[in-house]
Parts: structure tokens; sequence; C-alpha cells
């Protein structure tokens, strides 16, 4: 593939390769490159003539292609596959050692650095947890952890990082109330360039996006989007936000927000209208542990080990399943959506406590005239924010946007 530089963008829309421009004979390459590798990714492992079959392009192509990116280490064999008659097809598929990506999640209680391979699969990840964020803490955060991590790398696995993805909340300061940050102190983020100041301490190209959209890509790409075309997507972390996926792809809409489940209005267990996030957060549960003198610090230790906090957390696990049943229904019923997936920042079994809840409190609703989506629980679980940010420069470097993948497809199969 072309080892042109990537350039840095302001924000990085979900995986975008942009076909436009001169159709020469480097564009056209990559872009068949570029194609191969993402059938690849989709599919797990295909052979020259699976590949041949789905894009159009000649047998010819596709095994010079295919050549090329196994001799660049980006394909590898799998054991050939007999079949009755003719030669064994050998499938392909993505080398994990081939690539990595550092992906960055910065919430509202804790910042999590992972080093991801090409296939997704977490190598290392440290966890930073605070009273509220600050740029400096953030700052050190990332730049300490990556030298931390490149350190325990040899020196072939540091020239394969293929850069920095910041998955991380718009607007950083608001909701600053809410997670108990004195008066003024979030202010610093206002006209605090995130993306530039990381690129200008780290040897990395450096992407930003919003982070429930990175978990909404993550969900996509590694977790339930290979099954479900089109789904509303819930992630809970201190503050609940989500995404929208049609076709196949995130819709990040006009200005980039669609999908923002948050402000969402919703009514509470006394009839009254609130905002989703003011009910379906992991900062009210905090609240409510605080209140009952039980200290909430283990919420934010490690996402995957919290303990059962008994009935505060089945008051949460209640509300929250009642609130989401409500936004799920009012999603429903402006589009069709296949699935609804609900996934957040804690572990498997509440995220399946919410789910089942969820489920019930729905079927509590008037229903009529509501195709109701299936409610599932996220393939992904708590690293989905640092998973879909670490995505982005792999997309950015190596595979093809979702829209442009299905178009191909489509394209070559006559549909």
């Amino acid at each position: 593939m072309s080892s042109a530089d990537d350039p840095m963008h302001a924000s990085v829309l979900p995986y975008i390769f942009d076909p436009s421009g001169g159709a020469n004979q480097i564009r056209v390459r990559e872009h068949n490159e570029r194609l191969v590798l993402s059938l690849v990714r989709r599919h797990g492992a295909l052979s020259k003539a699976d590949i041949a079959r789905r894009t159009g392009l000649s047998a010819q192509t596709v095994s010079v292609i295919m050549r090329a990116l196994e001799k660049e280490g980006l394909l590898s064999r799998d054991e050939p596959v007999r079949g009755r008659v003719g030669q064994p097809s050998v499938p392909m598929r993505l080398n994990a050692d081939a690539v990595f990506s550092f992906g960055v999640k910065i919430g509202r209680r804790s910042a999590d650095l992972v080093l991801m391979d090409f296939v997704g699969g977490i190598r290392m990840k440290l966890r930073q947890i605070y009273p509220y964020p600050l740029p400096q803490d953030i700052m050190g955060f990332i730049t300490a952890g990556i030298q931390d991590i490149e350190s325990r790398m040899t020196e072939t696995e540091r020239e394969r990082v293929a850069g920095v993805g910041i998955a991380a909340p718009f607007e950083l300061w608001n909701w600053a109330d809410e997670v108990g940050a004195p008066a003024g102190a979030m202010d610093v983020w206002r006209g605090f360039n995130l993306q530039t100041e990381v690129a200008s301490r780290v040897p990395h190209a450096v992407y930003l996006q919003n982070d429930a959209t990175s978990a909404c890509g993550a969900e996509l790409v590694f977790g339930v989007g290979a099954h479900y075309p089109d789904f509303v997507y819930l992630f809970i972390g201190s503050f609940i936000g989500g995404g929208i996926v049609l076709n196949s792809s995130i819709f990040v809409g006009r200005t980039g927000t669609a999908g923002a489940l948050g402000p969402l209005p919703v009514r509470d267990r006394n009839g009254e209208t609130r905002q989703l996030l003011d009910i379906a957060s992991i900062f009210v549960l905090e609240n409510l542990l605080r209140d009952r003198g039980i200290d909430p610090q283990p919420l934010w230790y490690s996402a995957d080990d919290w303990i059962d906090f008994g009935e505060p957390l089945e008051i949460w696990i209640q509300d929250t399943a009642k609130a989401l049943a409500q936004a799920i229904v009012a999603a429903a019923s402006i589009i069709d959506f296949s699935a609804a997936v609900i996934d957040g920042g804690f572990p498997g079994w509440v995220r399946e406590r919410v789910v089942r809840a969820t489920i019930k409190a729905a079927s509590d609703l008037d229903l009529q005239g509501v195709v109701m989506p299936e409610i599932i629980e996220g393939a992904v679980g708590t690293q989905a924010r640092a998973i879909g940010g670490a995505s982005l420069p792999i997309f950015a470097r190596y595979l093809i946007d979702q829209n442009i993948l299905f178009k191909e497809i489509d394209h070559a199969e006559g549909h």
C-alpha cells in the first residue's frame, strides 16, 4: 500500500476513505487494496476466488493484489481448503501483528489507553481515574502511557503503529455540576484543541472522534454489525450517549451529533419529564451510592470488576431500563431499526440485567403502531470507546468506509 503520510483531521468521521479525484493507477490500486483488506476483515477469511466474486475484479487482478498484501505482511495464509474438484483454495486473513494502533478514551471519571492490533485485539491497556478531567492530567496520561507501552514493544512493532485515535465527549465542560467539579474548573477545556495538543507530543498521526460515536463504530465493526444493518446504539458511561447505524454505516447527521441520545426527553418514576442522561447514566448510580453512605469509587477502578451494590444498583437498573425503553420506542417510531443495542462501562452481568429489565419495561408501554426492534446486548463491552478510537487510524490508512464497501459489493453482485 502507499506509504504516504496520512493527514490529521480536525475531526474524523467514522472510517472514511475518499475515493474522489483522478483515477490514476496508484489511486485505483490503493482503492482495490483497501477493498480487499476490508472484505477480508469483514468475513474473517476469504480465498482469491471469493474476493473476485464479491468485488467483480478479475482473478488475475485479485491474485496480484493479494500477493502484494501478503508480501507486505498485511495478509496471512490459512490452511488450504480442499473441495471435490480442482485445486484447493487458500483462505487469506488479516495478519493481527501487521498493524497496531493506540486508542484513547477520555471520560468524565476515567481515561483508558489501549494498544490494539489489526483485527481488534487489545494487546495492552492502561487506566487512570480522577474526580473530573483536566487537560494537563489527560495530556500527561496519554504521553506517558504511550511511552510506557512502546517501551514494552519491539522495534518492529513500534514501526507498525498506524496512529492514535482519541474518543472524547464533545464539550467536556458541560454537565460539570453533575460530576461534582468545582465551579469553572472545567472551563479550561473551552478552546483547548485536544487533537493538536496530543499531536504535538507524540510521533504519530492523531485522530479525534466523539466517544459515543466511537463506541458505536466499534460495535458496528467488531460486534453485532455483521448481523444487524440498522440499529440504534446506547452506551451507558458516566453520561449515556449513543449512535445510529443505517445500511451498515454510522449516520452522524448534518452536525455530527445524530444519535446523541442523552438529551432525549423521557419520564422518570414520578411521571416528570427529564433528559435520558439524568436517569440512565452511571453518575446517577454514583450519587445513589453516596447518598447511602457507600463508597462509589469501585465504579471507576475497573469497569469489568464491579461488585453487586444490592438495592441501590437494582433501583438504578430499573429506572435506567424504564428510561431506555421509552428512548427505544421513540427511536423506533422514526426509523424501523432491526435492533437496539445496549452496552456500557460495566461488567457483562450488569449489562445482562439492564437489557433484561429494558425488554420487560418496553413490553409495559403502549406499542400500538410501533415495530419494535430486537433489544440486545452489545458485543464489544467496556472498552468500546477506546476500541472505536483505535480503529480510526487503521481505517484511515488501510480500510474502506462501510458505505463504499457495500456499494462495491452490491454493484459486483448485480443488486
